[in-house]
Parts: C-alpha cells; sequence; structure tokens
C-alpha cells in the first residue's frame, strides 16, 4: 500500500503546486483577460495533467530506458522552471502577508507606486511574478547552453574499495572501470580519444569495462575501433555486453543478420584485446594469490530488459577464491539476484543508468530523476558485506547531452581490511 499511497500523495501536491502556479500566472498578468479565460484553464490543466502522466510512465512504465529516460528529464526541466517560479509567488505571499499585518495594526504607510509616472507603473505583485517568470526561464537557457559541452567532460572519480578478504599481493592494486560507451552517438573523436588519454594517464592495473559499446549495431565502432584499442592494462582489460550491444532495439533483415551484428560486436571486443566475458570468469593472479574476475550477460530486473546473463555459470569452480568482483551491467541486478542469491560475490562493477545525464552530482550529495527508477544508480553502495559501485557512462544516448551528471571515469584502489568509515552498529 505504501507505493500508491506515496503516488497518490505526489499527484495531489503536484497538482497543489500547478494551481499555486495558476494564480501566479493571472497575477503576473492582470491586465490580461486570457488567464481567466475558460480556453485557457482547460490548456492549463489539460497540460499539467499531461505532464504528471508522462512523470508517471517515466517511472512506472515498461517503455526502453532510453523513452523513459526522454520522459524524465522532460519533466525535469518542466520542474525547474515551476520551482523558480513557485519561488516569486511565495516571496510575493509573503510581501503581502506583511503589508496586511501593517495595515491591521494601523501602521502601514500607503504603498508608493514603483515609478512616480502612474501610467508606467506596475504594481509590486505584478513585478515579482514576471520577475519569476524570467527567472524560470534563465536556468533552462544555462542548461541547453551546457548540454553539449556535457557531452566530453570527462571526469576521474576516485574510490578506495575495500575488501575484507582480499589478498596482500592486490593490496593497493589500482582498478579503472569505464561504461557505457555508445559510440553511435559520438560526433567528436578528438575529445573521445582525450577521454582515453585521461584513463591511461591513471596507469591502471586493470581495467573493466560494464557494456553498451554501441547503441545497437557493430558498425557503429568503425572510427572509435582503433580508440579503444589504447585501453590497456598490464593485467588486462575486462570486458561485458549491455543491453544494447544485442541488436534488441533495432529492425533487422533476418534474425541471421541480427546475430550476425551481435557476433561482430564480440569480435570487436577481441580486436581491440579486450577479454570478454559471457557467463565466465578469469583468475587474476598475482605473487601466486588469485581473485575472481566475472562477467555476465545483461541481466535487468525491469522486464523490458533482457536476462540474458546466467549467474549459475559465472559462478563455476570459483568457491575456493577469497574475492569475487562481477562485471554485471544493469545495476538492478545485484538487488535482484546477486544479493539474495550468490553471497560470495564481494563487489559488483555496473553502467546503464547514465545517471540520466542530468542531476546533480558532488562529493556531499547527489540526485537526478533517475533515482526514482533506480535504487542504485551512480556511485558505491553496500549490502551488509556485499557492494556495488554504478558508472555513470563515457558516452551517452537518448539526447546528445549531459547536465550536472558528467561522463565518468572511476579509478579504484583496492584494500584489504574493513571500510575504517563504516559505523559498527
Amino acid at each position: 500500500m505504501q507505493g500508491p499511497f506515496l503516488t497518490i500523495l505526489l499527484i495531489i501536491g503536484l497538482l497543489a503546486a500547478d494551481f499555486y502556479i495558476l494564480k501566479g500566472l493571472q497575477a503576473a498578468f492582470k491586465k490580461r483577460a486570457f488567464p481567466h479565460k475558460r480556453w485557457f484553464l482547460v490548456v492549463y490543466w489539460l497540460g499539467a495533467a499531461l505532464l504528471i502522466t508522462f512523470l508517471l510512465i517515466g517511472v512506472y512504465s515498461p517503455l526502453n530506458a532510453g523513452k523513459r529516460a526522454g520522459l524524465l528529464f522532460g519533466y525535469a526541466l518542466v520542474f525547474i522552471f515551476k520551482v523558480s517560479f513557485i519561488c516569486f509567488i511565495f516571496i510575493d505571499d509573503i510581501r503581502r502577508g506583511v503589508v496586511h499585518l501593517f495595515r491591521k495594526n494601523k501602521q502601514y504607510v500607503k504603498e508608493a507606486p514603483i515609478v512616480e509616472n502612474k501610467a508606467d507603473s506596475i504594481p509590486r505583485s505584478e513585478f515579482l511574478m514576471k520577475a519569476g517568470l524570467l527567472s524560470g526561464v534563465v536556468p533552462l537557457v544555462a542548461i541547453r547552453l551546457s548540454m553539449s559541452k556535457g557531452c566530453y567532460d570527462y571526469h576521474v572519480r576516485y574510490v578506495d574499495l575495500y575488501l575484507p578478504n582480499l589478498p596482500k599481493a592486490f593490496d593497493g592494486m589500482k582498478v579503472g572501470q569505464i561504461s557505457d560507451i555508445h559510440s553511435g552517438g559520438f560526433y567528436n573523436k578528438t575529445a573521445v580519444k582525450g577521454g582515453v588519454d585521461m584513463l591511461q594517464r591513471e596507469k591502471p592495473d586493470v581495467t573493466f569495462f560494464t557494456g553498451d559499446l554501441v547503441n545497437g549495431a557493430a558498425w557503429e565502432m568503425r572510427d572509435y575501433q582503433d580508440i579503444f584499442a589504447k585501453v590497456k592494462a598490464p593485467l588486462g582489460v575486462y570486458s561485458i555486453l549491455g543491453n544494447h550491444d544485442y541488436g534488441d532495439y533495432g529492425t533487422w533483415p533476418s534474425l541471421a543478420a541480427k546475430q550476425k551484428n551481435n557476433a561482430d560486436i564480440i569480435a570487436t571486443h577481441k580486436n581491440m584485446g579486450w577479454d570478454i566475458l559471457i557467463d565466465e570468469n578469469r583468475r587474476l593472479k598475482v605473487d601466486g594469490e588469485e581473485i575472481g574476475i566475472l562477467g555476465i550477460g545483461n541481466w535487468g530486473e525491469m522486464s523490458r530488459f533482457p536476462k540474458y546473463g546466467k549467474m549459475e555459470k559465472a559462478v563455476v569452480n570459483t568457491d575456493n577464491l577469497p574475492v569475487k568482483l562481477l562485471l554485471s551491467h544493469d545495476p538492478s541486478h545485484w538487488r535482484a539476484e546477486v544479493i539474495p542469491k550468490y553471497p560470495q560475490i564481494d563487489a559488483v562493477f555496473a553502467g546503464h543508468t547514465h545517471g540520466l545525464q542530468f542531476g546533480i552530482r558532488t562529493k556531499e550529495f547527489q540526485w537526478s530523476p533517475i533515482e526514482y527508477v533506480y535504487s542504485e544508480w551512480a556511485g558505491l553502495y553496500r549490502e551488509k558485506h556485499q557492494q556495488i559501485y554504478v558508472n555513470v557512462g563515457y558516452g551517452f544516448v537518448g539526447f546528445k547531452g549531459r547536465v550536472g551528471v558528467l561522463p565518468e571515469i572511476t579509478i579504484f584502489t583496492l584494500k584489504a581490511g574493513e571500510d575504517p568509515g563504516l559505523k559498527i552498529v
């Protein structure tokens, strides 16, 4: 009951906000008749209902990730405008409340016009409402201007990953991770190469790629294979497939054509020197000690994403390994299958969410509309002794832009022992 109840409360709250905004619009255009016309009210409330419907579809529907992300991103833009406008309405309400109190106490001095010429004057309420409308537009313009710039604004994130059973030979090892390249969206080879150079300057001992090499077709890597072939590490580069790598979102002349595309994508991994793991594992050896690197095909909890991965195959002959690191593209796999069925998995490395390519992400705080779809959508999460890290992606899909949630290169330092930052209850 909690889910439906909260959804109903959310709808009521959003409708109340829309009513508040309507009053602000009517105040902003006091000298105009249209805000009070029946046709305007019908259009306004139909638009409000449609936007709420888009939000609910984006959160709950079985549409593919790109469409849902587009709906959520579109609603987020409208939401930013509304919040900015509501702030000004609220300020005006406070102003009018203070004026009312002064009048009531007979301490009010009659309010003078903003300018001396009454013909050119504008009431303070109307002025604040129009300023509020302008303030709502400013962040939208800023977002639009920064969208394309964010596409290639690669950032390196450093994470200490504590593993109690980590052998001493691996203590201090550097692990790099990139995810969600989506080469079909790229339009600046120089910038893409710059990101790869950033990764290689970190000199990771081993590197993981956690799926979605393309948007859907192997040919998308034609101009970028040589660039990503430069992703190298002394102990190897390990990769997996993501939901976009199976060709499920395109139209193929035959099943054989689709299968060939999938085979070509796998061949591209190998041509770049990457060790692609499809429901299998590798033993990483250093100074006679070993840990496990496991990788599976895409496995998404939501019905619209394929469940190709087979964990029962990936864990074969790994029982004697002290630490097992799993590459799994969709982070929903962690809570849906890994935690309840595979407690021996120490850490999962995932991608898929892109952080919606929109939101706020700092060291102290992060938010994106995608958090209403995925519990784990960016960064490090822990459930008892198991951990997952979600990389927000190297490329972009759905729309050519990133705002606030920038393309990520993650560098982990493996550390033996318990995380000193954990609070023991």
